[in-house]
């Protein structure tokens, strides 16, 4: 079995992104970029099925500028067998990746897709769902626990109320939550392997896909600063002023 993951290569977690003077988006000259953390639990998890003898390839897929390379190099060096990069120098939105996604798992003939739920850049939450009805295949969404015996997949998701288990049988599209495993750190004598790995390059076209996006952004703004609490010195107090100049929202 072939597992394909799809991974993004956002701005790292621990920076305070800018955003730029003429508010259109966010600075990101001289900003450190890393794998998209969802993303990173995606591989992981193949590599575990992998492991397990479930697959026999793990195979990376990007889709964006020369720069994704990058990404799709930390992938391999975690223990990926192989990476595509869709190159495009255009703003990738999630239907257009759903529709990339889609015309390389009919290349490839994958049995099972793990994306992350979201990009921590723009938090769509939608490339995963959109790719599952592009390919009319099963969909398993924010999943925390993962088992897979023969052509049966039981994937544990975490909903408001809980926990649902749902089963669903192969080829399926499934994306990963923060609940579902611990990544690897890449050692040193695979990062050097990483450079060796095989990587195709693509282009929309070669694809037959547009990417051309589909939404714009008007304006970007930071959020109004919040008002300072109050301390009040008793009980009574407190509920004095929630009776009186608490606001219903």
């Amino acid at each position: 079995m072939k597992i394909l993951v799809a991974v993004k290569r956002v701005v790292d977690y621990s920076v305070k992104v800018r955003i730029k003077s003429d508010r259109t988006g966010m600075d990101l000259a001289g900003v450190k970029m890393s794998l998209n953390p969802f993303d990173e639990i995606a591989v992981e998890e193949a590599l575990r099925l992998k492991e397990k003898g479930v697959c026999s390839e793990v195979l990376v897929v990007s889709i964006g500028d020369t720069a994704v390379q990058e990404s799709l190099r930390a992938a391999l060096a975690l223990g990926a067998d192989r990476a595509i990069h869709v190159k495009t120098e255009l703003e990738t939105q999630p239907l257009g990746v759903a529709k990339a996604l889609k015309a390389l798992v009919e290349k490839e003939t994958p049995q099972l897709v793990v994306l992350g739920k979201q990009a921590i850049d723009d938090d769509f939450n939608q490339t995963g769902q959109m790719l599952s009805a592009l390919l009319k295949w099963p969909q398993g969404t924010f999943i925390s626990s993962l088992t897979i015996e023969g052509q049966e997949i039981q994937a544990v998701r975490e909903v408001d109320g809980g926990l649902e288990t749902l089963k669903m049988p192969l080829p399926a599209v499934l994306t990963t939550d923060l609940r579902l495993n611990q990544p690897r750190y890449a050692s040193l004598p695979n990062i050097m392997k990483a450079r060796q790995k095989p990587m195709e390059i693509l282009t929309a076209n070669m694809l037959g896909v547009d990417l051309t996006p589909h939404l714009q952004t008007l304006k970007v703004a930071e959020p109004p600063p919040r008002k300072p609490g109050l301390k009040v010195e008793s009980v009574d107090a407190l509920l004095d002023r929630l009776r009186h100049e608490a606001k219903v929202i």
